[in-house]
């Protein structure tokens, strides 16, 4: 399914990234999807989620954050990751106006549309999607991570492998048990990269997205 590109202006100190939406032709929401640290926009696994989003009737607006887009340094400090966040999500608002609005990200892209989030008032947001929660660094456990989770208002929903090395499966358990609007789902023998040997973990993932969502727009 072919995309639509644009430029995303964020702010005259930071500039413009690259970002593009993929439109279905029986659209019955939009997401914002954000990239992880490791790979931008166009990597393989946005590419193919985006298109299995679409193919369930779920519009995406990808966009890179600033350091990816000028391939310099490690990922965009808080502040400016989320006035990323914030431009893409005022540009899905402008685009598409009617369309109900969801928030997603994978791993560092989740974690600064969720920290947006919690910092601010976004009615128009009906939920937040989580490809993957890094909960803590690789082999130290921990779940200060999750602090500002329960401050986020939205629905959460929480597509976690079972082999994830930025999220040990229990801790992940005990931090969704806490929160109230918590959907957490097993993806079982998946890894941070949603790797699970020849298994279409994509599929799975749009398939999830797009049951959630469902019952989110019925109520």
């Amino acid at each position: 399914m072919s995309g639509h590109t644009l430029l995303l202006n964020i702010s005259p100190e930071i500039g413009n990234v690259s970002a593009e939406y993929i439109l279905p032709e029986d659209c019955n929401c939009i997401m914002t999807l954000a990239h992880g640290a490791g790979a931008g926009m166009s990597h393989s696994f946005m590419t193919l989620l985006a298109n299995a989003l679409a193919e369930t009737g779920i519009a995406t607006l990808r966009f890179n954050f600033p350091f990816m887009e000028n391939k310099k340094g490690p990922a965009d400090k808080p502040p400016v990751a989320h006035k990323t966040i914030e431009a893409a999500i005022n540009k899905v608002k402008e685009l598409f106006p009617s369309l109900p609005l969801f928030v997603s990200g994978k791993s560092f892209g989740g974690r600064m549309s969720s920290q947006y989030l919690a910092e601010h008032s976004i009615t128009a947001a009906k939920g937040i999607i989580f490809y993957g929660f890094p909960l803590h660094p690789s082999g130290k456990p921990s779940v200060e991570r999750a602090e500002h989770l329960k401050k986020v208002k939205q629905p959460m929903l929480f597509l976690q492998g079972t082999k994830d090395e930025l999220a040990t499966w229990e801790l992940v358990e005990q931090t969704c048990n806490s929160l109230k609007h918590a959907t957490l789902v097993k993806i079982e023998g998946a890894d941070h990269s949603f790797k699970a040997g020849k298994k279409d973990i994509i599929s799975v993932l749009a398939k999830e997205t797009n049951d959630w969502i469902k019952k989110q727009l019925k109520k």
